[in-house]
């Protein structure tokens, strides 16, 4: 496994997208940083860390070459990867929160990012931005985070969990390579927070209304019965659910 590590840096999606464009850079390589100081969320939101004490790294997978309507199928394989290495170190009542943030407990604990280009040729280039709360034991004016540290009350190995990760996505995007992306798909379902439970959401015009999360289309969009009993359909950043 390639792994650049850096102690900082403004972001590890930048500095592996720009490192890509100037030379070959092996498949599954990882830049990894002590230290963000720029890191991006879903739609440019800022995601904040205390240097030192969790993970924060890009993942380089190309020759891929999934088609563009199947796209969501790798960040369901990142979401379900970093999933199963939760589950080997013991961090339970676990879930993906549409489209990709991570929690544990109810809090959020980790987030992911992913950036495509499309090449002349077909093929998806895609860089996986990854940040997860590892050894964080406090979280000023963030009620809704958590770590893995709080959560089992032990600090954690960054570079072992980080490697479980990778090796995990390797796994599972082999699955995708070979049009076999089901099971994947079962885990993303059936740890999507709030599935099949009524919850309050709000629109992007600030309008509130009730729903009930049926899944995640292949497409990324999420399905939300309403009290109609209608099935919408919501992109990224069109509502957000009020937990």
């Amino acid at each position: 496994m390639n792994i650049i590590k850096l102690n900082a840096i403004n972001s590890t999606n930048d500095y592996l997208k720009r490192l890509s464009s100037q030379q070959f850079v092996e498949n599954f390589t990882v830049v990894t940083a002590e230290n963000q100081t720029n890191g991006r969320g879903q739609m440019g939101s800022e995601w904040k860390i205390e240097s030192g004490k969790n993970l924060t790294f890009s993942i380089l997978v190309k020759d891929l070459l999934l088609e563009i309507n199947q796209i969501f199928n790798l960040n369901v394989a990142v979401a379900v990867s970093v999933i199963e290495t939760l589950v080997s170190f013991e961090i339970k009542n676990f879930a993906i929160k549409w489209p990709n943030d991570i929690l544990a407990e109810g809090k959020k604990i980790g987030g992911i990012l992913i950036e495509n280009s499309i090449k002349s040729d077909g093929e998806i280039v895609s860089i996986i931005g990854i940040g997860l709360n590892v050894n964080q034991k406090h979280f000023e004016n963030l009620p809704k985070a958590s770590s893995m540290s709080v959560l089992q009350k032990k600090d954690f190995d960054k570079e072992e969990v980080m490697v479980s990760i990778v090796e995990n996505l390797r796994r599972n995007i082999s699955f995708i390579m070979n049009k076999n992306s089901s099971e994947i798909w079962k885990k993303y379902h059936e740890n999507l927070f709030k599935k099949g439970i009524p919850m309050p959401f709000e629109n992007k015009e600030g309008n509130k209304f009730m729903g009930i999360i049926q899944g995640v289309s292949k497409t990324g969009k999420l399905e939300v019965l309403l009290e109609n009993d209608s099935v919408k359909t919501f992109d990224i950043k069109e509502v957000v659910l009020l937990y």
